[in-house]
């Protein structure tokens, strides 16, 4: 590129697509060392680029849900579930998010949304499991409650 295209702001396509998925993968490795802070940096530059990009938003809320930033994280799923409705990773972490907050309500409408549409494969299947779980202990409250799950996916 350039020097003249750099300074008026100009980047081949290809170039910015590069740099917003390095911002993703930085933001995927800089939670794997813990540093959520700088991962949500990451994550929030990666989505200036691509602002509906529901991989990002996800892993936003889950990097929320992990430091306490709950509120956060709600706002982060239901901004991708603006995006997709049939989300389900979103489903599920927002409904034991809206748990957590003691609204059962909630937490009830998005375990249903999830399980109408539940992901496929091995490692789903425990996630589909204790949704079930859930969603039973909150629609008849005399079931023994289910163990406890992390809610990040």
């Amino acid at each position: 590129m350039s020097w003249l295209s750099r300074f008026f702001g100009g980047k081949p396509t290809t170039e910015r697509k590069t740099q917003r998925l390095d911002y993703l993968n930085e933001a995927l490795v800089l939670e794997r060392q813990g540093d959520y802070d700088a991962a949500l940096t990451s994550y929030r530059l990666a989505l200036r680029d691509q602002p509906n990009d529901l991989k990002v938003l996800q892993n936003m809320a889950i990097a929320f849900s992990r430091i306490g930033r709950l509120d956060e994280a709600v706002r982060a799923y239901r901004k991708a579930l603006e995006i997709d409705p049939r989300l389900s990773g979103a489903h599920y972490g927002l409904a034991f998010l809206l748990l957590k907050r003691g609204e059962s309500d909630g937490a009830t409408k998005h375990l249903q949304a999830f399980l109408a549409d539940p992901p496929s494969g091995d490692e789903a299947e425990r996630w589909v499991h204790h949704a079930q779980t859930t969603l039973e202990q909150l629609q008849n409250p005399a079931a023994p409650a289910p163990p406890e799950q992390r809610t990040e996916s």
